[in-house]
């Protein structure tokens, strides 16, 4: 079998082109600010990154850089500030923060309006509902990975391997709203082979290297890796072991190259969206 490479990258691009014409039919340009504590190393690429494509299709993006000694009391000052800010459609806070903060009491903090994670108790809750308005990108990634390769996934078998609020448990609900049938399994499920060689849709997001071998791909199976590790010669590696799976998958995304482009490429979405609730964009004729 040739296993298709899903490219993240031309995906992305195909995605910030239609935003970036969806930003010209708004009254102002949308205004996204960035919350950034401390000077991890990896938080100032994304950060910088997401400036970068922000700016590309007409986003203004603002970067508060705070200290790493900032008390958690001023960034809920600063958030409180940017929840009242007109001019603010959304508010971004780059993870992770130092460990005197405590990252749920800052994120539940933001606007549910300006949450452009998608990762208040309210998105979410919203999203379980089936009435969702701000969805987590990497999800959404995910989501606009899959339908690339196969638009219907009605009663496909998807099998989520990760728990967290950041990419299984939303992902879990927009794979339900497809009509998938979902299971959702983790790093400690006991035969965890024996579900994902089930999967017609297998997303892996742990942060354990190497995890999925190509025995535990079902074959003809669309795979999206959304795990990401450093290994000790720099490089980086996903949670799925991409040569093993070539020949068995039917699609897989690589890593890197794959959910990351797409996870920012939403992220600009969700501002987007943001600032279309907002205004009233200027229809063409």
């Amino acid at each position: 079998m040739q296993t298709i490479m899903i490219d993240g990258k031309t995906l992305a691009a195909e995605k910030r082109a239609e935003l970036k014409k969806r930003v010209e039919r708004l009254l102002t340009p949308p205004h996204l600010d960035v919350i950034w504590v401390g000077d991890n190393p990896a938080s100032q690429v994304y950060v910088r990154h997401k400036q970068q494509v922000g700016a590309a299709v007409g986003i203004e993006v603002k970067v508060h850089h705070l200290p790493e000694s900032t008390p958690e009391l001023d960034v809920l000052k600063l958030v409180e500030q940017l929840n009242k800010s007109a001019e603010v459609d959304g508010i971004l806070v780059q993870l992770p923060l130092p460990k005197h903060i405590t990252s749920d009491n800052v994120l539940e903090a933001i606007d549910p309006a300006k949450d452009v994670d998608g990762l208040t108790s309210f998105n979410l809750g919203l999203l379980l509902s089936g009435h969702p308005q701000m969805v987590p990108c990497t999800p959404q990634a995910c989501m606009a990975l899959i339908e690339s390769v196969e638009k219907d996934l009605t009663g496909k078998l998807a099998v989520v391997v990760g728990r967290s609020r950041l990419v299984g448990k939303p992902l879990f609900q927009l794979l339900l709203a497809k009509h998938c049938t979902v299971l959702q399994a983790h790093s400690k499920t006991q035969n965890l082979t024996a579900l994902t060689r089930m999967a017609d849709i297998l997303v892996v997001a742990t942060g354990h290297a190497g995890l999925i071998g190509g025995a535990d791909i079902k074959p003809g199976a669309i795979v999206i890796d959304v795990g990401i590790s450093k290994k000790p010669d720099g490089s980086l590696e996903g949670d799925v072991k991409t040569e093993e799976a070539k020949g068995v998958a039917y699609a897989i995304t690589p890593v890197p190259g794959g959910v990351g482009p797409m996870t920012v490429a939403m992220l600009l979405e969700n501002v987007v969206q943001a600032a279309e609730r907002k205004q009233n964009p200027v229809d063409e004729d």
